[in-house]
Order: C-alpha cells, then structure tokens, then sequence
C-alpha cells in the first residue's frame, strides 16, 4: 500500500479492525463504528486552534511565534491534510547521488568558506523567480511546485533564461511514475520527469486551480488536472517549450552538503514532516513544538542562516503571501528538523534533452517500487 508519506508511520491512525472471533463480532463492529465517527470527528476539526497558537506563543523555549494564518482559515484537518502531498522515497540515497559539486568531499572543502547567512534572491537579483510565491491550490501538488519553481531558478541562473516553467505539466503528465497527482507525488521522480520528458512554460500549459476558493464551502482536493500534451496557446509549441535537466541526484544528508550545493547551483526541493502546530507559523525559527503529524510537504530552499543564536534553512512555501512570513519560512538547520535534511534533490538544468538518461529513470523507477513496497 503507498502511504502519503514516508517520514512517519501513520498507521497509528489508522482505524483497526476489531473483530476478534465469531463470539466477539458483534462488539467489534459497534466498538469499530464508534472509533470511525470519532476520528472523523478529528478530521472535521478546525486545523487552526487556538490552544496551539497558546502553547507555542507561551513556550519560553520555542523561538518563533504562532498565530491564524488567512490561507488556512475556515480549513478542517482533513482539507489541511491535502495539502501535504510529497512522499518520502525509499533507498534513494545510494540510487542517485550529486555527481560532483554537492559531493561530500568538495563540500568539506569549501566548508570554511561557505558564507554564515546565504540568501539566494540575493545572489542571483537577475532571477526574480526565487522571490515568487505561488499557491498550489486545493491539490497536493506541492511535490510539483517545489520541483518546478527550484528548476525554473536554476535555468534562470546558468542561462540567464526567465522562462516561468509549468507545475501543471509536470503534475498532469508524469502520471502514475511520479505518484498520484494532487493526491501526491514523489520529489525524485519529478526531477526524472524533467530529464525524461521535459517540462513547458506556464504561458504554455497555466496551472489549473487559479480561481480561488476560500473554506468552508471548498471541495477539500481538486481532481488532478488531464494531461493535453498541447499549448493553450496556438502560436507556442509544446516541445520548443520544453526545458530539461541533464542529471538528477540527492543532496545531503550533511548539512555543508547541502548548504554548497545550494550555494553553487542554486535553490533545491525538500520534502519534511508536517505537525499541526506548523499550519499556525508566522515567524522566527520553527521546530516542532506540538499538535498531531498531518502529512509530508515539499518546498523550495533558498538559502540559510542564524537567528537568535539558532541555525536556520530559509524556505519558499507554496502557499502564497497570506501564509506564514509573506509565504517563506525559517527551520531549524543541522538537526534534521522534521526530516529536512534527509531528502534534498535537485538535477543539473538543461536547454536539451539529454541522449541516454535511461540510467536515471531506471534507478528512479527501482525507488519508486521501493517506496510502493
């Protein structure tokens, strides 16, 4: 069975089957009714709650502050829950790794001169796109989004090329290989899609939930979108629309590692474990403070820094300007907070298609039923 996400086990939340013998059958099922109602009972509850906001805001340790976020105001657990849609593949690490720049070995190297505060929108003014915050919608397409818009600054950065590159057809066209959609996707098999097939302008192929729709009254997951394969506009062409990556590796886990990479080539996709208590930030640095495990996300990580004599990653959500601190956010950096630092990917951006990139869909294809396992 393919669980949303591979961080935590959430078969704890599971309801169980709780026939246990003909004798016992009859209480069973009422015993399994009544835990059924009350965990959709759960689901239906606010998302946003004011006790978190209390117990964070009070919590003389927490270092970042809460409070109601409008992106998410009127949203159930459950309609939160669809927003979480990166799943964490499985033994990936020894599949794909960074051929050169982010191998652990020059990341050692150039440890010492590794900047302490990095922030890409600064390096690379030229690329507005690391600035942009997006909104995935009603879909748990954030797998998509922190893929395209990584890939869309990297172009941007080694060819100067400001092409604004579609989640719609990395989410309508890479099918069951990259997951399920806006029911979730894999982050590694979305950079294979950009190798294998390319990926069109948003001119091309617009994203398809961009008519807004506030909560309650939302349907809590749009169906993910049909692939056209054509250009909404008649005078662009589908294929000269395409952009590439000629490779596509892992980074990580070790946080120079990352931190070279990043420095080098460019913004990354990182998935971690979603807690309630995160749907309620606002600013500072966030660790996991309370509130249940809802889910896997993926994001764009532009850069780091410290804060308060706390070491942060810097974050570009997708859920626009009325989320979080005008739609970024800061994490915890060097402790893996909530699984960041376990899945870092990215690929080397390209204006063609690579000849033979058999190699990489095959060992993409080997995590993908690994992670189906």
């Amino acid at each position: 069975m393919m669980l949303s996400s591979g961080w935590l086990v959430a078969e704890a939340a599971r309801p169980r089957s709780l026939v246990m013998g003909e004798e016992k059958e009859s209480v069973g099922v009422s015993v399994g009714k009544e835990k059924e109602e009350e965990m959709l009972g759960e689901e239906q509850r606010p998302v946003l709650d004011e006790d978190i906001v209390a117990a964070v805001n009070q919590h003389e340790g927490a270092g970042w502050k809460a409070g109601f976020n409008e992106r998410l105001e009127g949203m159930s657990v459950r309609d939160f829950r669809t927003l979480c849609g990166a799943r964490k593949s499985k033994g990936t690490a020894s599949l794909l790794r960074s051929p050169s720049a982010a191998s652990a070995a020059a990341a050692a190297a150039a440890g010492s001169e590794l900047p302490a505060q990095f922030d890409s929108r600064q390096r690379w003014p030229q690329c507005s796109s690391i600035s942009d915050i997006l909104d995935q919608g009603h879909c748990g397409s954030c797998w998509a989004f922190g893929a395209v818009e990584a890939l869309s600054d990297r172009m941007c950065i080694a060819f100067n090329d400001t092409q604004e590159l579609s989640e719609n057809d990395l989410l309508a066209c890479c099918g069951f290989f990259c997951g399920d959609g806006c029911e979730g996707g894999y982050p590694l098999q979305a950079w294979t899609y950009f190798m294998t097939d390319g990926v069109v302008s948003t001119s091309c192929d617009p994203y398809f939930d961009r008519k807004g729709c506030h909560h309650p009254g939302c349907e809590p997951l749009f169906p993910t979108p049909t692939c056209e394969r054509h250009c909404s506009q008649q005078d662009q062409s589908w294929d000269s629309s395409k952009r590439y990556v000629s490779d596509v590796y892992t980074v990580g886990p070790a946080v120079e590692e990352i931190m070279y990479e990043v420095y080098t080539n460019g913004p990354v996709e990182v998935s971690f474990s979603v807690f309630q208590d995160f749907a309620h930030y606002k600013s500072g640095v966030y660790w996991h403070v309370t509130g249940d495990y809802l889910g896997g996300h993926a994001v764009k990580l532009i850069g780091w820094g410290t804060e308060g004599g706390v070491d942060y990653w810097l974050c570009v959500n997708s859920w626009n300007r009325s989320w979080g601190d005008d739609g970024y956010f800061k994490i915890r950096r060097g402790t893996d907070e909530c699984g960041i630092e376990e899945e870092v990917v990215a690929g080397t951006p390209s204006l063609v298609k690579v000849e033979n990139p058999l190699p990489y869909r095959a060992a993409a294809a080997t995590a993908a039923a690994a992670a189906a396992a």
